[in-house]
């Protein structure tokens, strides 16, 4: 089933989300409406936070970027098969060189800026079935996982700009809250819910 996706402003995208267990109510059909509505707003990753559950969880299945000529072909491979659940993660370790890279965001339609992130992360998470991995991701894999991980800690991509960059967005990201965006998928404005 295909859920609406929270557009910025919805006070869930800032709430550290809390941690679950097994015994989660209907995770399992959770996951599979979180891949759908990911698919069919053709996404590479999505949080729980951005469907409306401050729950420590989220999607990535980057296999688009197994298109991407400008990635070495290694790269590419280990993109086409990459399709991930990561439960209650938690960030070790941020290391290696910072690099700029344009994100874009499900919930801040239409607004993509370059993000400056460290290219490799090590990563403590529980996988569907609640085993405990840890997993270091390097290159555009890391920057991936960094962009949802900030999801289940609040934080958005554009938290990460200059003031400057803020200032010049702030009409633009006013105007997403309040619906004034044509998107292609289902969203929920919160500027609408409040009557605004």
């Amino acid at each position: 089933m295909i859920l609406p996706i929270v557009a910025y402003g919805d006070p869930v995208l800032r709430k550290q989300a809390e941690p679950i267990g097994p015994d989660y109510p209907e995770l399992p059909e959770l996951i599979a409406n979180m891949w759908d509505t990911m698919y069919q707003a053709s996404g590479v990753g999505l949080a729980a936070p951005q469907i409306g559950r401050s729950i420590r969880l989220f999607v990535i299945d980057a296999s688009p970027f197994a298109d991407d000529e400008d990635l070495p072909e290694e790269q590419r491979e280990q993109m086409r098969t990459f399709k991930h659940v990561f439960i209650n993660a938690r960030i070790e370790e941020e290391s290696g060189r910072k690099w700029a890279f344009s994100e874009g965001c499900l919930s801040i339609p239409d607004i993509r800026e370059d993000v400056n992130r460290l290219d490799t992360v090590t990563l403590r998470y529980q996988n569907e079935a609640f085993e405990e991995r840890t997993e270091v991701f390097d290159n555009l894999l890391a920057r991936i996982i960094q962009h949802e991980y900030d999801h289940i800690e609040g934080i958005l991509f554009t938290d990460k700009l200059s003031s400057l960059k803020k200032r010049l967005l702030k009409g633009r990201l006013a105007d997403i809250s309040k619906g004034k965006i044509q998107v292609d998928y289902k969203m929920k404005f919160p500027a609408l819910r409040r009557g605004r």
